[in-house]
């Protein structure tokens, strides 16, 4: 018997003793992998480091996400990208590589994502390949099965840190100065629409978890995700709503969209939408424009500029037939300021501009620049330096003076 064949006899052993009709706690696992073990192995020498590891690889095997967990639970870890059985890229410290493991077989892998969606009470297979989900620890989970990824199952886990990245630790970063962060918290606190821009990877959600810690404490926060990754800490009256997919047993779609409608029937001081890339634009505009102050979102652009652009066309998606005036003239209405972020060449993640919407005129929306990243150093260079730049002075500070600030 090879040692992949006696794995998976132990692994199918310790399975048939754990009581699944209740809820089993960790410790109990390891108690019966541990007097499995011991059964099957009693007659082979097996060293403490040994069976230490066998422990751990059955165990991970049982309970967790197989060989993924090692790297799910290491901190320094926010990608893993799973290309079928071929290989397995993470992205670690800033930096990508190959992995050297990888799935044995496709049914492995696949028993560990359908193990992620059942936790995400989502469904995928052939009929329903493509899904968004999430793990225990809040990473944002996506699952792309046969018959549309050819080389699949692909599997990709944005990890993020275990303690919320704060304010103060993107100061520390270099990702934003000091002056402008104050800056952005009296903004919040204040009551102005946000919307954070920005492309893949550059930060969008990390960043609007750090500035909807600066939402005064007393107030009723509602968040609405895809799925639900953002972390706000200290805040009782929050309430978390996560979209649904439907499903062969005839559970309907619920939508951002929904949910951002039902939730102004829910008495909220701020929504929060994770993110918007559909008509869902509509009803967040929407929202911001009927008293909903302090409403913050993100969403995909290359630059403040284009976001305008990418919110009139998910606008569009909506269905309602509206002239291109109306649609400007309700975004120039609903956001207040867009903070642009972007993903430099030395991969660090920066503030690179923060714009004021100022108004609707001639048929524009009218912009004023408040912040511009600058290089101070040598362009030339892997790393990258250089600071935000203050362009203009607020003009629209009717909500600061409202606050005392």
């Amino acid at each position: 018997m090879t040692e992949e064949e006696q794995f998976a006899l132990l692994k199918n052993q310790i399975v048939s003793r754990i009581d699944l009709s209740r809820d089993v706690d960790d410790d109990e696992i390891r108690g019966i992998i541990a007097d499995t073990i011991t059964q099957r192995k009693k007659e082979e020498f097996l060293t403490l480091k040994e069976r230490e590891r066998l422990q751990k690889q059955l165990f991970f095997e049982v309970r967790r996400l197989g060989i993924l967990e090692e790297l799910v639970s290491d901190s320094s870890v926010t990608e893993i990208m799973v290309n079928g059985t071929e290989a397995v890229f993470v992205e670690k410290d800033g930096k990508l590589f190959q992995w050297d493991r990888k799935f044995e077989s496709r049914e492995k892998l696949s028993d560990v994502i359908q193990q992620i969606v059942a936790k995400s009470n989502r469904i995928v297979n052939e009929a329903s390949p493509i899904v968004d989900a999430r793990l225990s620890n809040g990473s944002r989970v996506n699952v792309v099965m046969n018959p549309v990824a050819l080389n699949g199952p692909i599997l990709t886990i944005r990890r993020f840190p275990d303690d919320p990245i704060r304010m103060t630790d993107l100061i520390n970063y270099g990702s934003i100065s000091e002056e402008v962060a104050e800056f952005l918290k009296n903004l919040v606190v204040a009551g102005y629409n946000i919307f954070v821009s920005g492309g893949t990877g550059s930060g969008k959600t990390t960043f609007l978890n750090a500035l909807s810690a600066f939402i005064p404490k007393g107030e009723r926060i509602i968040t609405i995700e895809d799925s639900a990754e953002l972390q706000i800490r200290g805040v009782s009256n929050l309430v978390r709503l996560e979209t649904r997919n439907a499903n062969v047993e005839g559970a309907a779609e619920i939508t951002i969209r929904d949910l951002i409608k039902s939730s102004l029937r829910m008495r909220p001081d701020r929504i929060i939408v994770g993110e918007i890339r559909d008509g869902a634009a509509l009803d967040f505009l929407s929202a911001a424009n009927t008293g909903h102050d302090g409403s913050l979102s993100t969403g995909h652009a290359n630059s403040a500029k284009d976001m305008l652009s990418r919110l009139e066309t998910m606008v569009l998606m909506s269905g309602m037939e509206l002239p291109l005036s109306a649609i400007r003239r309700q975004i120039a209405s609903a956001v207040d300021v867009i903070v642009h972020l972007g993903r430099l060449r030395d991969k660090t993640r920066k503030v690179l501009e923060i714009v004021e919407v100022i108004d609707f005129c001639d048929g524009e929306i009218l912009l004023s620049p408040l912040y511009q990243f600058e290089e101070t150093g040598d362009k030339g260079k892997d790393k990258v330096e250089g600071r935000l730049e203050k362009i203009n002075d607020l003009k629209h500070t009717e909500k600061l003076r409202k606050s005392g600030l």
